[in-house]
């Protein structure tokens, strides 16, 4: 299976990141990629540096009629790849949660995962904006394949590797 894998300069403006990521999904598409996964919280600036409650206002629904899951939906959709986001979840009134949504290759939503290992260091203020996941280690089934996805931290722990392969 060929990977692409995007990771980009994104900018305040958020259509704009959005609009770039679309085509590099493409183009990594048109070169063969079956898979595509995006870099964490790609739609915007990495906003976590500060605590500042302004930056809920970046938290997005991430409801199938949502604009923003129909938007990747769509990208994925038309490339023909699984694609992997990395969303600032708005989950209900103060409930908040780093969530990937992996796309199947026809744009249905193959399944969700919410990061679980939230970070606090300076400038990684994450816990400030993030409930950790409830969805557990559960692999996504796909086209491609079933995917383990983890989102940053949740790497560096061994129980959540051994959680996915085991599942």
């Amino acid at each position: 299976m060929l990977v692409g894998l995007i990771q980009q300069h994104n900018t305040p403006d958020i259509d704009s990141n959005r609009l770039r990521l679309a085509e590099k999904v493409r183009q990594l598409a048109s070169q063969g990629a079956q898979l595509v996964v995006l870099q964490e919280l790609h739609d915007s600036l990495y906003f976590c540096q500060v605590e500042t409650v302004d930056n809920f206002d970046l938290a997005v629904s991430i409801d199938l009629e949502s604009p923003v899951a129909s938007f990747y939906s769509s990208v994925a959709r038309e490339a023909g790849v699984v694609l992997v986001t990395s969303l600032f979840e708005r989950r209900a009134a103060g409930l908040y949660h780093n969530t990937s949504l992996v796309f199947d290759s026809d744009g249905s939503l193959a399944g969700k995962y919410r990061k679980m290992h939230i970070p606090d260091d300076p400038a990684y203020y994450e816990k400030f904006y993030f409930t950790p996941g409830d969805l557990g280690f559960k692999p996504i089934t796909t086209s491609v394949g079933r995917l383990g996805v983890l989102v940053c931290w949740d790497q560096w722990y061994p129980e959540a590797a051994r959680l996915m392969a085991m599942n």
